[in-house]
Formats: structure tokens, C-alpha cells, sequence
């Protein structure tokens, strides 16, 4: 495929790559600034992992073919957003509202587009929030604003993403009704699980505000004796 190109194009290619990989590298340090601060001040981290990829050549020439579109650099800008992609996984749904919300309203971040699979999931069960995203690249000579897909899920909902993914896999995108009903069984358990996690986390969020005055209260009491 790439072969069948001529040097100019290749030059393209490879300088759009390049400027993928450099939006990615903004991204990553975006994400990871915000776990740290968060860290710091609320002595929570919300991300639990972060996955960065960029799309090879192939894969994205690939693409273009299937949309029937001719196979370009300037075509697989404009037509294809998720060459650049980072998967965020959380430890709460709270927490990618939360995290959505902070870098969004960055001034450098535009958002493009918002598919939200948490709060209207996909048929099968499949639930993650995916936003597109420009974020500039400083070049030497000119500024780009260059597209990152972001998915950001939980735990639960990645480990279910990663088996479904795996399952289509192996029977070549045609599975047995059993699988995927056992698939979306598996989803509402995950989904339980989530709102059960996130239901203590509240829980243990709200004993802590109260401890110290409990500790105080208890303090002056013994005072008073």
C-alpha cells in the first residue's frame, strides 16, 4: 500500500503521523498533569490507566478504502478523527464527569463531538463516554489543530469493552446469541457493580467529613468531665 505511493506522498504521510503523535504527547500531558493535581488536592486519583495510540498507515489507509474515499494524508485528516486516540480508565463513573468537565474547559481544548455510552449505551451492552477533540500542535513555522479521539470508561466497563472486543475477535465479528446474551448479562452485572462501588465510595466520602467533628465532639466531652 504505502509502497504504491510516490515520495511526496510518503513525506505527507509521514509528517501527518508525526503530527498525530504530537497531539497525543499534549494529551497525555494534559491527563496526567490533571491525575497529579488531583492527587494533591483531593488526595484522589481518578485516573487508574492511561492508554495512548496512534493508527499506522495501513490501518488508516484501511479506512479510507472501506468509506470509499481516496487514499490521501489530506483525506485521513479530514475525514478520519480517531488517528490519535487515548483511553483513559477511571476508578468511578464520578470521576469521568469530573475529569470531562476540567478539560473541557480548557482554553486550548476545542470539543468537536461527544458520544456519551454511559448514559445511553449501546444495544449490546457497551458503555464508555468517547469525545473528539483539536488540540494545537506548535510547530517551528505554524500551529496545527490536530483531532484525539478520548474513550473514558471505568474499571468495570473496560474489563467488560476488552472481553467483547476479544469474543468478536475469535468468531470473526459472527457470535452465538448465547455469547452475546451472556455479553450483555455481564454488562448489567458490571454496570451493578459500578453503582455499588460508587454508592460506598459516597458512604466512605461522607464519614470522612463527619470524623473530625465526631473526634471534636468527643474531645470536648471528655473536657468537660
Amino acid at each position: 500500500m504505502i509502497e504504491t505511493h510516490t515520495q511526496e506522498e510518503v513525506s505527507q504521510w509521514v509528517s501527518l503521523i508525526t503530527y498525530y503523535k504530537f497531539a497525543l504527547d499534549e494529551m497525555d500531558t494534559k491527563l496526567t498533569i490533571l491525575n497529579e493535581e488531583f492527587q494533591h488536592v483531593h488526595d484522589h486519583n481518578p485516573i487508574e490507566h492511561l492508554k495512548s495510540r496512534v493508527k499506522s498507515m495501513e490501518s488508516i489507509q484501511r479506512k479510507l478504502e472501506r468509506k470509499g474515499l481516496e487514499v490521501t494524508a489530506e483525506h485521513a485528516e479530514q475525514h478520519i478523527h480517531d488517528i490519535a486516540g487515548v483511553r483513559v480508565t477511571c476508578s468511578f463513573e464520578s470521576d469521568i464527569y469530573k475529569l470531562v468537565n476540567i478539560l473541557c474547559n480548557q482554553d486550548d481544548v476545542h470539543v468537536q463531538e461527544v458520544k456519551d455510552y454511559i448514559q445511553h449505551p449501546k444495544s449490546n451492552g457497551y458503555k464508555s463516554l468517547h469525545l473528539i477533540v483539536q488540540v494545537p500542535v506548535f510547530l517551528s513555522t505554524e500551529k496545527k489543530l490536530m483531532n484525539v479521539e478520548i474513550q473514558i470508561r471505568t474499571v468495570a466497563m473496560d474489563f467488560w469493552a476488552s472481553l467483547e472486543h476479544k469474543i468478536y475477535y475469535k468468531f470473526d465479528k459472527t457470535v452465538p446469541k448465547h455469547l452475546t446474551d451472556e455479553l450483555k448479562e455481564a454488562a448489567d452485572l458490571a454496570n451493578y457493580l459500578d453503582k455499588k462501588m460508587e454508592g460506598i465510595r459516597t458512604k466512605m466520602d461522607k464519614y470522612k467529613e463527619s470524623a473530625p467533628l465526631l473526634d471534636e465532639l468527643f474531645e470536648h466531652g471528655e473536657n468537660s468531665e
